[in-house]
Order: C-alpha cells, then sequence, then structure tokens
C-alpha cells in the first residue's frame, strides 16, 4: 500500500494509477517477504512457532523459492516501466528512490539480524517506496503537505512495527539466537519460565516513536489551512489515543504470549494504518476513504479464510 497511499497524497486518485501501483507494490512485498523468509530458514527453525512455514517445512524447496523471488522482481519492475514510464524528472526521481529501496530492502534481509538499527534501514526502505508512488505520479510538480506528514508516519509506523512489535514477537528466539537487533540490545529477552523482560529504556523507545509521530496527524489541519469536518478530528483523536493504549498494553506485557502478541500487534497495524485515509478524507472524500480502511481489513479476512488460518494469528 505505500506506494498507492503516495499517489493519493499528490491528488491522484484515478483508478489507471491506483491498480498498476498496487500490483507493483504487491510483487515488491512478495519478493521482500519471500527473501526474508529464505535468509532466515535456519534461525526459524529454532521456533517452534515458525516451524511451519513453507520453507523451513519443507513444503517449498530453496529453488523454487528462489523462483518465486525472481518472477515477482521482473514483473515488478516491468509493470512500472510499462505503466508510468514517462521522460520526465519526476518520473527519474520515482526510479530512483524504487531501486534505492530494494537495495536496502535486500541488505535488510541479508544483513538485518546482524547490523544494529537495521530496523531503521527497513523504515526508510518503506517510506521510499512510499515516496516512488508519489514521485511517479506527480502532475504539477508540486508536493502536497500530506505527503510531506504521510512520509513521517510511514517511517515511524514502519519503525515501530519492525523494532517494537517485530521484536517483542521474536523475543523467545532472538536472545538466544544474540541476534543484534535493537530489542535484544535494550535487553528484551525471554526466561525459560516464558515470562517476559521488558525494560523500561525499550518501553520509552516504544513510547516515544507514538508520542513523536502523533502531532503530525494534526499539522496539516492546524498550520495549512486544509479543510477538515469536526467528526474527522474527533475520529483521528480517537484513533491517536488507541494507537497508544494498545501500544502501552503491548508494552504492558509480563508472560511471553505469541498469539496474544500476533493479535495486539495486527490491531495496532490496523489502527494505525486507519488515521492516514481518515487524514485525507478532504481529497478522497467517504468512498475513497472508506475503501482505504476497509480493503486492507477485508483483505487480511479472505486470505486467512483462504489459506486456513485463524483471524488475529498471522504467520509474521
Amino acid at each position: 500500500m505505500p506506494p498507492v497511499i503516495g499517489a493519493i497524497t499528490v491528488s491522484n486518485l484515478s483508478i489507471s494509477t491506483i491498480i498498476p501501483l498496487f500490483i507493483i507494490g504487491i510483487f515488491f512485498a512478495i519478493f521482500g517477504f519471500t527473501l526474508n523468509d529464505y535468509i532466515d530458514i535456519e534461525l526459524d527453525r529454532h521456533c517452534k512457532d515458525l516451524s511451519q512455514r513453507p520453507l523451513v517445512k519443507g513444503t517449498i524447496s530453496k529453488k523454487k523459492c528462489m523462483i518465486i523471488m525472481i518472477i515477482c522482481l521482473i514483473f515488478g519492475w516491468m509493470t512500472m516501466v510499462l505503466c508510468f514510464y514517462k521522460n520526465q524528472t519526476s518520473f527519474f526521481l520515482g526510479l530512483f528512490f524504487l531501486i534505492l529501496a530494494n537495495i536496502l530492502i535486500v541488505i535488510y534481509d541479508i544483513y538485518g539480524k546482524k547490523i544494529l538499527g537495521s530496523d531503521f534501514i527497513f523504515a526508510v526502505a518503506e517510506t521510499l517506496f512510499f515516496l516512488f508512488g508519489a514521485f511517479i505520479t506527480l502532475k504539477n510538480g508540486a508536493f502536497f503537505i500530506f505527503t510531506w506528514v504521510g512520509a513521517v508516519l510511514i517511517f515511524t509506523q514502519m519503525l515501530y512495527e519492525n523494532a517494537v512489535s517485530g521484536g517483542l514477537k521474536d523475543a523467545d528466539h532472538d536472545y538466544f539466537k544474540n541476534v543484534n537487533n535493537l530489542a535484544t540490545k535494550f535487553g528484551v529477552k525471554v526466561t525459560q519460565d516464558k515470562k517476559l523482560i521488558i525494560p523500561l529504556r525499550f518501553k520509552a523507545f516504544g513510547m516515544g516513536i507514538h508520542l513523536f509521530s502523533a502531532p503530525f496527524v494534526f499539522i496539516p489541519f492546524l498550520f495549512y489551512e486544509i479543510p477538515y469536518e469536526p467528526w474527522q478530528i474527533l475520529l483521528l483523536i480517537f484513533f491517536v489515543l488507541l494507537a497508544l493504549f494498545l501500544n502501552f498494553i503491548m508494552l504492558s506485557i509480563t508472560q511471553f504470549n505469541r498469539r496474544k502478541l500476533r493479535r495486539l500487534i495486527v490491531m495496532h497495524l490496523f489502527v494505525r494504518y486507519s488515521i492516514v485515509p481518515i487524514m485525507f478524507f478532504s481529497i478522497i472524500g467517504y468512498f475513497y476513504m472508506g475503501i482505504l480502511i476497509l480493503f486492507p481489513l477485508l483483505w487480511y479476512v479472505f486470505f486467512s479464510f483462504i489459506m486456513n488460518e485463524k483471524l488475529f494469528e498471522p504467520k509474521i
């Protein structure tokens, strides 16, 4: 979704633009997550909850996994060139951001468990992917304030989901495998009796990301005279507070329970994501706001059913 949201921030709501960007997002998401599974296969063998992943279980071979990655990478780039090529500066800037995002994702997938602070690399990559969507569809040469605010929100959300949510979710095996990430560096670990140790400094880091990003939600309305509805501001306040509450609950867990953490992560992700469409109401209207809020949830429910998985217990 990042490139789609990027296009929306520059007021590009054309279906002929949104659909190709969504398809590109699918191809590159599959590439990134498949590469991550490919690199982490040995690490995942040590975690009981991850033992049913296709690569770990052996239902998909490494060779087929590599073929999937190559196909997605090729088709992602082909779709981008065929649908968006134009001899304009904005296209080549978008192309540059996409190339850089791909490079950073590969670096993260291969070396992420070894480089301290690699969560920032992932967050920057997703932000560049978002800016790719904005630049590649830019028409009048000027950015809207929502583009820059959106970039900050995408960065902070990806940083939180990877460093905080991911750090807590994988704490049971990252600590014992000496994975060099922010969670283990801050002292997050799971004891033999399944107690989850979350030091105060890690809690401060997690809450700090939220408290830093929250004011950006209201900047367009406070300082740039963007039109808004009273219900819109009230709804934004509610979702911001709900995200903070879910964050507090997650950081207050004392007993490691992967299923409970997964439920909280998914709920938090949907709440944070819903903030952006509500912000964009003045440029997208009720219809597109509803689609952007409901589509990810319906997508998740549909594919959970297809893959015979329990809701709110994704294999992440």
